[in-house]
């Protein structure tokens, strides 16, 4: 058999994931990845719907797929038990690296959010000052003081509207786009050595 017919098989279901299966997978996940409770709980979940999709295929019983859904919230929440997971780490780690990278506060928190960080654990791990993730971004797009050329009005004009959308408020904005170039490469150096 060829290496292409044999991709086209289909896996077989086999039985539902018992707990043991759904522990397996979400210590092979978290050797790879970071993850919060949530997301630990929606690798597992889509895992029983990868399940429930190849059963119902084979026209097997489907039922026992909520009951592992039940087992996949259990496992995730053992793992942070045990502190496997621990989504204040995760939060702190991931906004630090956001911030480096010329995120805003309220970019940070959107994607926290996202990653079902609690809203209480995310504030806490926001960065207090924005200045420096700002600058980070005026690098990155070659605006403010690390523009080639100096500034015209209109092109002052266009990277607040970038700062903007970027969500930095018009004060940090400002701030970035101020500074000397010379003061902006020393606070990012400063920046990337943490």
């Amino acid at each position: 058999m060829t290496k292409e017919k044999a991709r086209r098989q289909p896996i077989p279901a086999g039985p539902p994931p018992d707990e043991a299966k759904l522990r397996e997978a979400a210590l092979v996940h978290l050797a790879r990845f970071a993850a919060t409770e949530v997301g630990l709980r929606r690798v597992l979940e889509r895992k029983v719907d990868r399940w429930a999709r190849r059963a119902e295929a084979e026209g097997l019983d489907t039922t026992l797929a909520a009951g592992a859904r039940a087992l996949a919230a259990q496992v995730a929440r053992q793992m942070v038990t045990l502190g496997a997971v621990d989504d204040a780490a995760f939060a702190m780690a991931r906004a630090r690296r956001l911030a480096k990278a010329g995120r805003s506060r309220r970019a940070i928190a959107a994607h926290l959010a996202g990653k079902g960080v609690a809203r209480e654990v995310a504030a806490a791990a926001l960065p207090e000052e924005e200045l420096d993730a700002a600058l980070a971004q005026c690098r990155r797009r070659r605006i403010g003081p690390f523009a080639p050329a100096p500034m015209e009005r209109e092109a002052r004009l266009k990277a607040m509207g970038a700062l903007a959308r970027a969500g930095f408020g018009r004060d940090v904005a400002e701030a970035a786009l101020d500074m000397a170039p010379e003061e902006a490469a020393e606070r990012l150096f400063r920046l990337k050595q943490g």
